[in-house]
């Protein structure tokens, strides 16, 4: 079993910068890979960011390249997102996952087994 949460989402204004942090409890977290995932109001979720499990690979969705960055500290258990040069259009309510049936980290939403209950980001213009 493995708990998520999310923390440090908040209202923050367009070309503002946000840091969020997913932290871990539970399964050893230095043996699973993290992704970052994010639905907008109306609109499908998508995936963000990923890294695995010991920090040494990252992956990014095109739309967010340059402007967020994956990291973890596997000694605290958490993983964070730092976001840059926010847009109105990066809105939406952010969630981390964690994928323990199997190494991975990536895109494929089905891959990850536990989400945490997400933070929200409204980003004002």
């Amino acid at each position: 079993q493995v708990q998520l949460v999310e923390s440090g989402g908040g209202l923050v204004q367009a070309g503002g910068s946000l840091r969020l942090s997913c932290a871990a409890s539970g399964r050893t977290f230095s043996s699973y890979g993290i992704g970052w995932f994010r639905q907008a109001p109306g609109k499908e979720r998508e995936f963000v960011a990923a890294i695995s499990w010991n920090g040494g690979s990252t992956y990014y969705a095109n739309f967010v390249k340059g402007r967020f960055t994956i990291s973890r500290d596997n000694a605290k258990n958490t993983v964070d997102l730092q976001m840059n040069s926010l847009k109105p259009e990066d809105t939406a309510v952010y969630y981390c996952a964690a994928a323990t049936r199997r190494p991975y980290f990536g895109s494929d939403a089905e891959a990850y087994d536990y989400w945490g209950p997400g933070t929200q980001v409204p980003v004002s213009s």
